[in-house]
């Protein structure tokens, strides 16, 4: 039998946006915005406004970014084309939809029926991936907004915005801009793009979350083979009692599906298959569906339960339990812990201001003696009538006011950072300490975060100038100059636009050096700074793992996300129990180090691969040896030390 080749041809939608910019706005790598179409029989097939077949290479998407080997087909080009042809009633354009229904769900359904694989994972996951961040759950509205098919009769209305009345920042415009481009080129035919077939004139009455739409065995069995959990809904046009529980069905794939750690095994994950379209049929006889709407429930990829009829409480109860057995609650959860489940959720912060008079005096003398560089773009006096006229007013009427009612301007900040970039390559280290006190009470300011999403990229951002400076001079770092960089970057938790950017990637990376260095500092202040800012970083930790535990998503840029990352784990704990081991006299750095102790290992997905590390670096024995020297005054910091030192057992409550 004769075979023919299969390729599957990737195209970034966003034309390097995505790579560019992801994670400035979701806090999260996304490589592309991946549009997909199948190349057999010398023909391209792929889905927008229905489905489209060319000449290879020859839509209106271009030369392919990547060209992917799907591996060789064994089905005639005949049976092909018939198949193609059954799957136009179900891929119309009408029911596109740009995270939900489209040209990804339709490649994945016809390399499953070419070669019973599937496509990569990056590109199947990409929706995910996206609504995992709060940006991305910000957006959900507005673009199911755009696919929402009007009732008849009914005028359309233009599809809201993503920035809400209170949100202006300049990443919201950035990312509806990106939105709408990707989604007009995502299902525009060449020759209807911007005609009455557009792209935002069509969707699906009511959106549901990540379900696949599976046509044929094939595809079936690479979804059971790459999902731990998989629920399938089998479903038919004419039942009525199917379109009854649908919308439940879509609701609990929306709150239900999840990723696992193990890339092999993608976690929980729904599936409708209409048993009118394609080889759905043949799918239902497979598994010996006789009537709709029947559910089935798997396990690693095995049966364990099925259900007949649209009846919504065993729909939810056989879903919670299959998670249940699929993902047993953590270990933790069986533990009393009264004293860590008291801990607050609220940053440390250094509010401190100082006084205006003396702080301009004493930058004024530093500007005045340094060697100003010949190429600065402001004179020495035009740095110091900034600092006059701008910042030390600004520091006046918040020492009069409070930190709440007076607010910087984004003319403010713009000059005080390009006096900033001339201050650090003009002043001494150890003589930049005010410069970076500024910025402690400016992070403080909720305009600062507007004004740093307005950056064209945080590279050139001050606080990465700030703290690359730190990063640079290592263990030689000034006294006064590394204090101040650890506190300003604790008082950065107080605005999540700018502790988002710091949590990802490689300011990550410095950060992490930075306070993992400082914890083992000679000076009791560094190391107070450095266990304050050790716990903020513990707190955005802790917050996503109740959120994930009760459910929740992160929503809008109120919520600093930062990714579970077991290196990252491991290097903290190790640095934390060091810093604990060695401090005998200072009951408040205690008290931080063993509440991020708490925050980090709680909950933990790496709870397993930690127990090892933490038996050889004795946690419980440094803990409840803290518990033994008997200096701390505070009974709360006694008992807590005690609940820290039994989260390393996974065996159950003591």
């Amino acid at each position: 039998m004769s075979s023919s080749p299969v390729k599957l041809y990737v195209y970034d939608l966003s034309n390097g946006l995505a790579k560019q910019l992801s994670k400035q706005l979701t806090g999260k790598q996304l490589d592309g915005i991946w549009h997909t179409s199948v190349v057999v029989f010398s023909k391209e097939f792929l889905y927008g406004q229905g489905i489209i077949v060319t000449p290879p290479g020859q839509s209106h998407f271009g030369n392919p970014l990547q060209i992917l080997d799907m591996e060789e087909t064994f089905i005639d080009e005949d049976t092909f084309n018939e198949y193609i042809h059954a799957m136009k009633e179900h891929y119309t354009a009408d029911k596109y939809h740009l995270l939900e229904f489209n040209c990804n769900s339709f490649t994945n359904d016809v390399i499953g029926f070419l070669t019973g694989k599937s496509i990569p994972s990056f590109i199947g996951d990409l929706p995910t991936d996206f609504l995992s961040t709060p940006f991305g759950a910000a957006l959900r509205p507005t673009i199911d907004a755009m696919y929402r098919r009007p009732h008849p009769g009914a005028s359309r209305a233009a599809a809201p915005s993503p920035i809400s009345a209170s949100s202006t920042s300049t990443d919201s415009q950035l990312a509806a801009s990106v939105l709408q481009s990707v989604a007009a080129q995502a299902s525009a035919h060449p020759n209807l793009a911007n005609g009455p077939g557009s792209a935002l004139n069509h969707g699906t009455e009511s959106l549901s979350g990540p379900v696949h739409v599976i046509t044929n065995p094939a595809s079936f069995r690479s979804f059971l083979n790459t999902h731990k959990a998989a629920v399938a809904f089998f479903t038919s046009s004419t039942c009525g009692p199917c379109r009854a529980i649908e919308p439940l069905f879509n609701k609990l794939a929306e709150d239900k599906s999840m990723k696992s750690r193990d890339p092999t095994m993608k976690g929980a994950a729904f599936a409708k298959v209409d048993i009118g379209v394609g080889l759905g049929h043949n799918l239902a006889a497979e598994h010996r569906v006789t009537a709709t709407p029947t559910f089935m429930f798997f396990l690693d990829g095995v049966k364990i339960q099925e259900i007949r009829g649209a009846n919504s409480a065993e729909l939810k109860t056989q879903v919670d339990l299959l998670l249940f057995q699929a993902y047993p609650p953590h270990p933790h959860t069986k533990l009393s812990l009264p004293l860590i489940q008291k801990i607050s959720f609220n940053p440390i912060l250094f509010t401190q201001v100082p006084s205006a008079d003396a702080m301009t005096t004493k930058l004024s003398s530093f500007i005045d003696s340094a060697t100003w560089p010949a190429s600065a773009s402001s004179s020495k006096a035009e740095v110091k009538a900034v600092i006059s006229n701008s910042i030390a007013p600004y520091l006046k009427a918040r020492q009069t006011n409070g930190t709440q009612s007076v607010n910087a301007t984004t003319a403010m900040l713009a000059a005080w950072s390009q006096a900033t970039t001339l201050l650090v390559d003009s002043i001494p280290v150890e003589k930049l300490f005010p410069v970076v006190d500024l910025w402690r009470l400016f992070v403080l300011d909720p305009t600062t975060g507007t004004w740093t999403a307005s950056l064209p990229s945080f590279d050139t951002h001050p606080l990465t100038l700030l703290l690359t400076v730190a990063h640079k001079q290592k263990m030689a770092c000034p006294r006064n100059y590394l204090l101040t960089v650890l506190r300003l970057s604790s008082n950065v938790f107080a605005n999540p636009p700018i502790a988002q950017r710091l949590v990802v990637g490689a300011y990550k990376d410095r950060l992490t050096e930075l306070v993992v260095q400082s914890l083992l500092h000679d000076d009791t202040g560094v190391k107070n700074a450095s266990a304050s800012l050790i716990f903020n970083l513990a707190v955005v930790v802790q917050s996503r793992r109740m959120r994930s535990m009760k459910g929740e998503e992160a929503r809008g840029q109120g919520t600093v996300e930062m990714e579970e990352d077991e290196d990252w784990e491991l290097e903290i704990i190790t640095a934390v129990i060091e810093a604990l081991n060695r401090e005998t006299d200072n009951e408040e750095i205690v008290h931080r180090l063993t509440a991020a102790l708490a925050f980090i290992i709680r909950l933990s997905p790496f709870l397993e691969s930690l127990q090892p590390l933490l038996q050889v670096l004795q946690f419980r024995e440094v803990l409840e040896g803290k518990v033994r020297e008997n200096k701390w005054r505070n009974v709360e910091v006694r008992k807590l030390v005690e609940e820290v030192a039994i989260l390393c057992d996974t065996s159950g409550p003591q």
